[in-house]
């Protein structure tokens, strides 16, 4: 029995690898910074406005409402 085949970017893992890695790369990038330069004080909402934007940057090119 052969599973039906999709095309690299239609299975929404696949999406999500996409546009993390070139549609949101700004904002992951700014979220990483952020991550690196408070990783040894870390403190609860550092980073909240970054990861914030990098959520919202995949929500829109995911085309989801989560």
């Amino acid at each position: 029995m052969n599973a039906p085949t999709a095309s690299a970017a239609t299975t929404p893992l696949r999406r999500l690898a996409l546009h993390s890695t070139t549609t949101c790369a700004t904002q992951a990038s700014a979220y990483g910074q952020c991550i690196l330069a408070t990783y040894k004080d870390v403190k609860k909402d550092v980073c909240k406005d970054e990861f914030a934007k990098f959520g919202q940057c995949l929500r829109d090119a995911m085309n989801r409402k989560w």
